[in-house]
């Protein structure tokens, strides 16, 4: 099969960037485009982010004289797919826009993620929901990624989920300003601090993980029933979600049982050998002080899910702690995960 062309939405933030960055050189899919606001349209990118390039030492080579246009269909001919960082005040209209005009979409942003015949795809936990494409309209399709903060959290919760049950859930995160996106938190709030609310975030962590976790009927995906409690707060920490979880399931599992679940999960994506797929995509850490982003981040190169402290909880049943690289694992490289997939699944 021929290379995909991809354009990038959003291309000059954080999570553009990080496409940017996963997308050099991969076996299938060849960017084009790159769009970003009014502002950086007409000027090549390596001119635009000269001092805004913030994920490696340098800027791809491929992508730096690449002229930014505005994401609109008209502005990327030729292009089948595009993966999405845009901000959410403008993404769900620009996506409709594309999906439209028959170029499929991969999205970061909030706006069609509770839509029912719309994938909020975690490739390992519930590539099935890929069938619910065929109940959108659109010649192009839209598929989203979850919020960064429970992607990890969902892939520790799908193989418990399968077979013991879960039942209900607490989640306390401690979230890194990377999260923010670019700039990110104002220094004075966050160095020395924490900030006990980020807006948005403790609805989408409580809601995402049933669609995540749910199934499809007659064409749409139908929530799990699971009640789940978050706590929300950012830290100061540049990259890496860190989440506490406690969880009371359904049926008696061992601390043995749990581990075991954990190391023998895989999904399609493994099964396939795709590109960016960790394997394993549950990494544990028997230290008692791990998972922790400063050691951890980077494991499976940010795409792999890392899981420590599994030990009895006196209110539920089970807490651990989950590490997940937030804007690869997060964001970025679950997108590109998501879309190797449907290159495989021929879906695109």
């Amino acid at each position: 099969m021929s290379k995909v062309n991809v354009a990038v939405l959003g291309a000059t933030g954080s999570v553009g960037q990080r496409f940017i960055q996963i997308l050099e050189n991969h076996p299938y899919f060849q960017v084009t485009h790159l769009c970003a606001s009014e502002n950086s349209a007409g000027k090549t990118y390596g001119e635009v982010m000269k001092s805004r390039w913030k994920v490696s030492a340098d800027i791809p080579k491929y992508a730096r004289d690449i002229t930014i246009t505005t994401p609109t269909p008209k502005n990327t001919p030729g292009v089948r797919l595009a993966f999405s960082g845009l901000d959410a005040s403008i993404a769900g209209e620009v996506e409709t826009a594309y999906a439209q005009a028959g170029v499929h979409i991969i999205s970061n942003s909030k706006n069609h993620r509770m839509d029912p015949v719309v994938p909020l795809l975690s490739a390992e936990v519930n590539s099935e929901h890929l069938s619910v494409l065929n109940s959108q309209s659109t010649p192009g399709k839209i598929v989203t990624n979850s919020n960064c903060t429970i992607m990890g959290v969902t892939l520790s919760f799908k193989p418990l989920h399968e077979k013991f049950g879960i039942e209900s859930a607490m989640l306390f995160s401690m979230q890194a300003v990377s999260g923010a996106g670019y700039p990110g938190v104002p220094s004075m709030d966050i160095l020395g601090n924490i900030v006990p609310f980020i807006g948005g975030e403790e609805e989408k962590a409580e809601e995402e993980p049933l669609k995540c976790l749910g199934k499809v009927e007659n064409g749409k995906i139908v929530h799990a029933e699971i009640k789940i409690s978050a706590h929300c707060n950012r830290v100061p920490v540049f990259d890496g979600h860190t989440v506490c979880v406690s969880v009371k399931l359904k049926k008696k599992a061992s601390r043995e049982d749990i581990l075991q679940a954990w190391a023998s999960f895989k999904g399609e994506p493994q099964d396939l050998g795709l590109p960016l797929a960790p394997n394993p995509p549950i990494i544990y850490r028997e230290e008692q002080d791990r998972p922790q982003p400063r050691l951890d981040l980077d494991t499976g190169k940010g795409m792999s899910t890392v899981i420590g402290r599994l030990r009895p909880d006196s209110l539920l049943d089970w807490k651990y702690v989950v590490l997940s690289h937030n804007t690869v694992r997060g964001a970025a490289g679950a997108a590109v995960l998501n879309a190797e997939l449907m290159y495989k699944k021929n879906l695109l």
